[in-house]
């Protein structure tokens, strides 16, 4: 199976990055299946049913969310009705509403487990991240249930991205890590066959601060002071990712590679 994974996407610039990319990308790969990260989508926090629509429409298959789940009030009732989104698994029984992990049909009857898992150093704890994603690794075997199966590590340490990948280890197809919004450069196959990528970056323009107009950030860290709201930076986008290659008959990687197009970075094509 060939897999996409592509990370954060900030704001207008990152949903016309993808909506300019994906199609050419689905193709070229000859991907079957694409998750994307779109907890910032809708003006760079959150998510709304409109924004949502623009990334389906792209080509992606499956969004998932993260600490912004719900700075936009509708994906409250929203996510309730659309099976293709999922906010972090970890959520204290019955305190959110949607879901954290399902389990997708490809049209040729394989089936791919997604789950997001929302970490906790340096963020708002929820319940215990590993306690989560094995109840699910565990009620989801890959190779006997799953054919493949993708987790979304949102978090901000790189050690706890790092364990988390240690951790799902020859239970996952891939462990990618979102948040930070700066590609990392340690994708690689682990010794149990697991595709691990730390941060898969960011879909938006880099010419910012975190895919942010760089004036307010800048002046918060010089002034400690707020002048306005954080805007999404609005020049070119770069789409950033990772491309996955899985065996059937395992479920487990083969193959992985950066993908980087378009925008302010150098770009990374898949071999």
């Amino acid at each position: 199976m060939r897999i996409a994974f592509f990370g954060d996407i900030v704001g207008k610039s990152g949903r016309i990055a993808l909506a300019d990319h994906l199609p050419g990308l689905r193709d070229r790969l000859a991907l079957d299946f694409v998750v994307v990260n779109a907890e910032n989508a809708a003006g760079g926090f959150g998510i709304t049913e409109k924004t949502a629509n623009e990334l389906f429409d792209a080509g992606a298959d499956v969004l998932t969310l993260g600490n912004h789940a719900w700075d936009q009030a509708e994906a409250l009732g929203y996510i309730e009705r659309e099976p293709r989104l999922l906010r972090p698994v970890n959520y204290p029984e019955g305190a959110a509403p949607g879901r954290g992990a399902s389990l997708y049909d490809l049209p040729d009857g394989r089936r791919v487990l997604v789950m997001n898992v929302l970490l906790r150093v340096f963020m708002q704890p929820l319940d215990d991240p590993f306690a989560a994603v094995d109840a699910q690794l565990r009620a989801c075997p890959l190779g006997a249930v799953a054919d493949a199966i993708l987790v979304d590590m949102h978090g901000e340490a790189t050690s706890e991205k790092q364990a988390m990948g240690v951790y799902c280890d020859g239970r996952a197809s891939v462990c990618v890590g979102t948040h930070t919004h700066v590609p990392t450069a340690d994708h690689r196959i682990l010794p149990g066959g697991t595709a691990y990528l730390t941060d898969a970056g960011m879909c938006g323009d880099y010419d910012s601060v975190l895919g942010m107009d760089k004036a307010e950030p800048v002046n918060r860290f010089v002034t400690h002071m707020r002048s306005g709201r954080f805007q999404p930076a609005e020049g070119e986008g770069t789409v950033s990712g990772l491309f996955v290659e899985t065996d059937d008959k395992t479920g487990l990687a083969t193959r992985c590679a950066p993908i980087r197009v378009g925008g302010a970075l150098a770009e990374a094509h898949p071999g």
